[in-house]
């Protein structure tokens, strides 16, 4: 494929592409580019979100180009303060550890494994003796550093900003050195730290990486980005009836969003066909959590999750295989909730009762002290997707 032609897929549905010259400059050589994506394990699990711009590494690997794929067990350990409004707590290196695992086993669900050199950039930043780190700080002002959007608005409103945020973009720049990145890709909140990465490059007498940059979306609520923090998110390792449920219960206003940016449906095409009232929202609502589903499990999963969707909350019945669980009465109904996982912590369980979001049966729980009480054989359902079958034991 022609370097033109290249450049004009990279481009799609991208946000930033600095520069599109340079980028088109290193096509032509004909080389295979470095595309480098970094991630902290400061969570074990990857969502939609992250998916938007794995699917683009993947379409640099599917152009004969390399992903350097690195996780950041170090940086995980100082915390990214890109869109934060307070201090994020640092890691412990038995977490990142763990989530690192994980999060190597969600990228490959999207990545060529093949295509994909794996760094940790412990490698790197573990080695630097304290006068190297001075050396390297000296590189950038204090002044261009508070130019960074979220930075600015802390540093007006009196917020504190500790000296290790500071140091954070300088230490994902020196990821980029490290590998010699040509491209360095992440999403619109990542603008600035990859920015300094090309500073840093010109500094060690490296080219400047290109910066690729690609939206955000939205999670489930409409609203906010989606993020586990949040409790809006799609986890990449969902079981296909969670994604395929969750999909189903975003707003119309993300549908042509996610379809954009996470499939290879023709948007342009089905925009028409519901403006005109050829197609409805949810058939194409139910096209999109299909996809999703098929490239992150399989077509037989997807035509499972779409069987049961139907049945379940289209046609309103209880399907047959309504997970049992075993329950004792007598104890707070948020902690029960906790305890079966329905809710990640017995705050979010109240937040799912006062916002009406828990049924026993067809009546909706409104008391967040209720005790269980349950009768063998009552459908507990929780949110829109979780239903679960009550075993009473004695």
């Amino acid at each position: 494929m022609s370097p033109e032609d290249q450049l004009r897929i990279l481009k799609e549905n991208t946000e930033d592409l600095i520069e599109e010259g340079e980028l088109l400059e290193r096509l032509k050589t004909g080389r295979t580019l470095r595309i480098k994506l970094g991630v902290d394990p400061s969570r074990p699990d990857l969502h939609l979100g992250h998916a938007v711009v794995l699917r683009k590494l993947r379409q640099f690997q599917d152009l004969g180009h390399t992903v350097v794929l690195i996780i950041g067990d170090f940086t995980a350990r100082i915390g990214d303060p890109s869109g934060r409004s307070k201090t994020r707590p640092m890691l412990s290196a038995e977490e990142t550890k763990y989530n690192a695992i994980s999060y190597q086993e969600q990228a490959f669900k999207i990545l060529d494994r093949s295509k994909t050199e794996l760094r940790f950039n412990s490698e790197w930043l573990d080695p630097l003796k304290f006068e190297d780190v001075i050396r390297l700080t000296s590189k950038y002002t204090v002044a261009r550093m508070l130019e960074r959007d979220d930075f600015e608005k802390r540093y007006k409103a009196g917020e504190p900003i500790s000296i290790v945020e500071l140091l954070y973009p300088i230490a994902q720049a020196y990821d980029s050195v490290a590998v010699k990145s040509d491209v360095e890709m992440g999403g619109t909140d990542q603008k600035f730290n990859l920015l300094v990465g090309r500073k840093y490059q010109e500094e060690f007498g490296q080219p400047p990486q290109i910066v690729l940059t690609m939206p955000i979306i939205e999670g489930t609520d409409g609203t906010l980005k989606m993020s586990k923090s949040y409790g809006n998110y799609i986890g990449l390792t969902d079981p296909p009836d969670d994604v395929y449920g969750k999909i189903m219960s975003i707003p119309d206003s993300l549908m042509f969003k996610y379809a954009k940016l996470l499939t290879n449906l023709d948007v342009e095409r089905s925009k028409k066909d519901v403006e005109s009232s050829k197609l409805h929202p949810m058939d194409f609502k139910k096209s999109l959590a299909f996809e999703i589903v098929k490239w992150l499990y399989s077509e037989a999963d997807a035509e499972n999750a779409q069987d049961k969707f139907v049945t379940t909350f289209s046609k309103k019945e209880i399907p047959d295989d309504v997970p049992e669980i075993v329950a004792v009465n007598g104890i707070k109904l948020t902690q029960f909730l906790k305890d079966i996982k329905a809710a990640d912590s017995t705050s979010e369980a109240k937040r799912l009762i006062t916002q009406n979001g828990v049924k026993i049966n067809q009546d909706t729980v409104e008391d967040v002290m209720m005790m269980t009480n349950f009768k063998n054989g009552d459908i507990l359902k929780v949110g829109k997707r979780k239903m679960y079958r009550i075993i009473l034991r004695s």
